[in-house]
């Protein structure tokens, strides 16, 4: 079987050291350089460009002018081969940066499955994605930054190296994060960055059940509106019994927070 697809433009540049699929389609423009795997019904509409070393799986759509596995942004990357994965289903918007990662941070970015990166958003070194995330409209990750499955992320909103955004959570335009974004949130940059309370649409949404919201929303009363500091808060949630699987995992996220959470 050919490593090369017959849907491919005849002003399309592809390296013969790559591996494309059959199956998939290459548009007008687009450049593939040595080091990239492109996996079955992936379809690059034009002007796509797309270094190695990246591997990229099935049913991906990029639009045109995406960047894609240029190397990463850090004035202390020497050429290192590190590399960049992407999943399947991921629908990647017009003029969105996806770099590789550095040796420092694991030498690999990660996005994962069924995500869809809007337009003019940037990736940039060693961050990872997890499936089923919005990135909206130019939404920008600094290095290292990891975003949990079902995470909306805003317009415009510039996150901090080394932030992590935690599962479900929904951060409006604008929000400048800085610390760690609480699974299940709602955090907007409104009267100050703030966490707003439950995500409970997007839950709903999402199939959680009435019980399962009603455990989760008491955890965030005494997380942000009772008079307790967070480890108080931690405290008086953890002797309560039957805290149920998602308050476990909210204070597990906490708890393991390095740069503090926003609250």
């Amino acid at each position: 079987m050919s490593t090369h697809p017959t849907a491919i433009h005849a002003t399309a540049i592809i390296d013969p050291k790559s591996k494309i699929h059959p199956s998939c389609t290459i548009g007008p423009y687009c450049v593939i350089g040595a080091g990239v795997e492109i996996s079955a019904g992936c379809r690059l509409a034009s002007h796509v460009v797309i270094e190695g070393p990246t591997k990229i799986g099935a049913e991906n759509h990029f639009s045109p002018f995406t960047s894609i596995g240029f190397a990463p942004q850090d004035i202390t990357y020497a050429g290192e081969a590190t590399r960049l994965e992407i999943g399947d289903h991921n629908k990647i918007r017009e003029f969105v940066t996806i770099n590789r990662g550095t040796v420092k941070g694991g030498g690999c970015t990660r996005l994962g499955d069924h995500n869809l990166i809007m337009a003019y958003t940037h990736i940039a070194h060693d961050c990872q994605i997890g499936s089923h995330i919005i990135m909206a409209n130019a939404a920008t990750l600094g290095g290292h930054v990891t975003v949990e499955d079902w995470a909306t992320v805003g317009a415009l909103c510039p996150v901090h190296h080394f932030v992590r955004i935690g599962k479900y959570s929904f951060i409006g335009g604008g929000t400048t994060v800085t610390r760690d974004v609480l699974p299940f949130s709602k955090t907007s940059a409104e009267r100050g960055t703030h966490a707003y309370g439950l995500n409970a649409v997007g839950l709903e949404r999402r199939g959680f059940s009435k019980e399962r919201i009603g455990k989760i929303h008491h955890a965030y009363r005494v997380l942000l509106a009772s008079k307790l500091n967070t480890s108080q808060a931690i405290d008086k949630l953890k002797a309560e019994a039957d805290l149920g699987e998602d308050v476990a995992m909210l204070i597990g996220f906490i708890e393991a927070s390095e740069r503090g959470v926003i609250k």
